[in-house]
Protein backbone atom coordinates (compact mmCIF):
# COMPACT_ATOMS: atom_id res chain seq x y z
CA UNK A 1 0.00 0.00 0.00
CA UNK A 2 1.49 3.48 -0.96
CA UNK A 3 -0.27 6.41 0.75
CA UNK A 4 -0.61 10.32 -1.14
CA UNK A 5 -1.54 13.30 0.52
CA UNK A 6 -3.47 15.26 -2.98
CA UNK A 7 -3.99 18.88 -2.38
CA UNK A 8 -6.86 20.67 -4.17
CA UNK A 9 -7.46 23.90 -3.91
CA UNK A 10 -6.49 24.24 -0.43
CA UNK A 11 -7.90 20.64 0.33
CA UNK A 12 -5.92 17.92 1.41
CA UNK A 13 -6.86 14.47 0.77
CA UNK A 14 -5.35 11.36 1.95
CA UNK A 15 -5.16 8.55 -0.90
CA UNK A 16 -4.14 5.40 -0.72
CA UNK A 17 -3.22 2.52 -3.02
CA UNK A 18 -4.69 -0.59 -1.83
CA UNK A 19 -3.89 -2.74 -4.84
CA UNK A 20 -5.06 -3.67 -8.46
CA UNK A 21 -8.34 -1.43 -8.57
CA UNK A 22 -8.65 -0.32 -5.29
CA UNK A 23 -7.89 3.26 -3.61
CA UNK A 24 -8.92 4.60 -0.25
CA UNK A 25 -9.78 8.56 -0.79
CA UNK A 26 -10.30 9.66 3.13
CA UNK A 27 -10.89 6.32 4.45
CA UNK A 28 -13.37 5.85 1.39
CA UNK A 29 -12.79 2.72 -0.74
CA UNK A 30 -13.18 3.15 -4.28
CA UNK A 31 -12.77 0.27 -6.98
CA UNK A 32 -11.20 1.88 -10.08
CA UNK A 33 -10.42 1.27 -13.94
CA UNK A 34 -7.99 4.35 -15.02
CA UNK A 35 -6.60 3.68 -18.40
CA UNK A 36 -5.17 6.29 -21.28
CA UNK A 37 -7.65 6.39 -24.27
CA UNK A 38 -5.04 7.21 -27.78
CA UNK A 39 -1.91 8.52 -27.83
CA UNK A 40 -3.01 11.99 -26.26
CA UNK A 41 -3.47 12.99 -22.24
CA UNK A 42 -6.60 11.69 -22.40
CA UNK A 43 -7.72 8.73 -19.71
CA UNK A 44 -10.58 6.70 -19.08
CA UNK A 45 -11.99 6.39 -15.53
CA UNK A 46 -14.06 4.16 -14.52
CA UNK A 47 -14.75 5.06 -10.30
CA UNK A 48 -17.67 2.85 -8.31
CA UNK A 49 -19.15 2.67 -11.72
CA UNK A 50 -19.38 5.64 -12.89
CA UNK A 51 -17.54 6.90 -15.95
CA UNK A 52 -15.32 10.10 -16.20
CA UNK A 53 -13.38 11.19 -19.09
CA UNK A 54 -10.32 13.63 -17.95
CA UNK A 55 -7.40 15.34 -19.46
CA UNK A 56 -4.42 14.93 -17.67
CA UNK A 57 -0.73 16.72 -18.15
CA UNK A 58 1.64 17.50 -15.24
CA UNK A 59 2.87 20.97 -15.18
CA UNK A 60 5.08 23.47 -13.24
CA UNK A 61 5.21 20.84 -10.39
CA UNK A 62 1.63 19.67 -10.45
CA UNK A 63 -1.12 17.28 -11.80
CA UNK A 64 -3.86 19.41 -14.01
CA UNK A 65 -6.73 17.57 -14.40
CA UNK A 66 -9.72 18.75 -16.73
CA UNK A 67 -13.00 17.08 -15.49
CA UNK A 68 -16.15 17.50 -17.06
CA UNK A 69 -15.24 21.26 -18.01
CA UNK A 70 -13.79 22.05 -14.81
CA UNK A 71 -9.88 22.40 -14.23
CA UNK A 72 -8.25 21.13 -11.11
CA UNK A 73 -4.48 22.07 -10.15
CA UNK A 74 -3.42 18.71 -8.06
CA UNK A 75 -0.61 18.79 -5.42
CA UNK A 76 0.50 15.35 -4.96
CA UNK A 77 2.81 14.61 -2.15
CA UNK A 78 3.90 11.06 -0.58
CA UNK A 79 2.89 10.54 2.42
CA UNK A 80 6.39 9.14 4.36
CA UNK A 81 8.42 12.26 2.75
CA UNK A 82 6.06 14.80 3.79
CA UNK A 83 6.16 13.40 7.01
CA UNK A 84 10.26 13.04 7.43
CA UNK A 85 10.16 16.65 6.37
CA UNK A 86 8.03 17.71 8.80
CA UNK A 87 10.01 15.46 12.02
CA UNK A 88 12.92 17.21 10.88
CA UNK A 89 11.68 20.70 10.93
CA UNK A 90 12.77 21.66 7.62
CA UNK A 91 10.37 23.55 4.98
CA UNK A 92 11.90 23.84 1.29
CA UNK A 93 13.26 27.09 1.59
CA UNK A 94 15.31 28.83 -1.86
CA UNK A 95 18.94 27.72 -0.26
CA UNK A 96 17.82 24.20 0.39
CA UNK A 97 18.68 21.33 -1.72
CA UNK A 98 15.49 20.44 -3.65
CA UNK A 99 15.48 17.22 -5.62
CA UNK A 100 12.96 16.96 -8.41
CA UNK A 101 11.90 13.04 -8.35
CA UNK A 102 9.93 11.19 -11.58
CA UNK A 103 6.27 11.51 -10.81
CA UNK A 104 5.72 8.10 -12.70
CA UNK A 105 7.71 5.59 -14.38
CA UNK A 106 8.81 6.33 -17.46
CA UNK A 107 11.54 6.94 -20.14
CA UNK A 108 13.74 10.05 -20.16
CA UNK A 109 13.20 11.95 -23.90
CA UNK A 110 15.28 14.94 -23.63
CA UNK A 111 17.51 16.52 -20.94
CA UNK A 112 17.81 20.66 -21.11
CA UNK A 113 19.92 21.65 -18.11
CA UNK A 114 23.48 20.26 -16.96
CA UNK A 115 25.13 20.93 -13.63
CA UNK A 116 25.83 24.73 -12.99
CA UNK A 117 23.06 25.72 -15.16
CA UNK A 118 20.69 28.45 -13.70
CA UNK A 119 16.86 27.92 -14.18
CA UNK A 120 13.89 30.14 -13.58
CA UNK A 121 10.61 29.12 -11.58
CA UNK A 122 8.89 26.54 -14.25
CA UNK A 123 11.44 26.47 -17.16
CA UNK A 124 11.07 22.73 -18.64
CA UNK A 125 14.33 20.30 -16.86
CA UNK A 126 13.65 17.63 -18.99
CA UNK A 127 11.15 15.66 -20.87
CA UNK A 128 9.55 12.22 -19.56
CA UNK A 129 7.60 9.88 -21.89
CA UNK A 130 5.26 7.77 -20.11
CA UNK A 131 2.08 5.79 -21.69
CA UNK A 132 3.22 7.50 -24.68
CA UNK A 133 2.82 10.78 -23.48
CA UNK A 134 5.51 13.52 -23.14
CA UNK A 135 5.07 15.10 -19.71
CA UNK A 136 7.54 18.23 -19.20
CA UNK A 137 9.37 18.26 -15.69
CA UNK A 138 9.87 21.83 -14.44
CA UNK A 139 11.57 23.20 -12.00
CA UNK A 140 9.23 24.06 -9.19
CA UNK A 141 11.04 27.38 -8.28
CA UNK A 142 14.37 29.30 -9.00
CA UNK A 143 17.92 27.88 -8.81
CA UNK A 144 20.99 26.34 -9.60
CA UNK A 145 21.42 22.65 -11.15
CA UNK A 146 23.67 20.92 -8.81
CA UNK A 147 23.11 17.17 -9.93
CA UNK A 148 21.53 15.67 -13.60
CA UNK A 149 20.71 12.35 -12.95
CA UNK A 150 19.57 10.75 -16.01
CA UNK A 151 20.24 11.26 -19.81
CA UNK A 152 17.99 10.84 -22.82
CA UNK A 153 17.00 7.14 -22.99
CA UNK A 154 17.12 6.09 -19.86
CA UNK A 155 14.25 4.36 -18.09
CA UNK A 156 13.57 5.68 -14.94
CA UNK A 157 11.04 4.56 -11.57
CA UNK A 158 8.27 7.03 -10.23
CA UNK A 159 9.93 8.77 -7.46
CA UNK A 160 13.52 8.52 -8.73
CA UNK A 161 15.63 11.46 -8.39
CA UNK A 162 15.92 12.78 -12.31
CA UNK A 163 17.76 16.19 -10.90
CA UNK A 164 18.82 18.57 -7.73
CA UNK A 165 18.52 22.21 -7.39
CA UNK A 166 20.09 24.45 -5.19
Amino acid sequence: MHTYIATINGQEYRVEILGEGKVAVNGEVYEVDFRPIGEQSLYSLLASGRSYEANIVFMDGAWEVLLDGVLYVVQVEDERERRLRAQAGRELASQVLVRIKSPMPGLVVDVRVRPGDEVEKGQVLLLLESMKMQNEIRAPRKGKVLEVHVEPGQSVNQNQVLVELQ
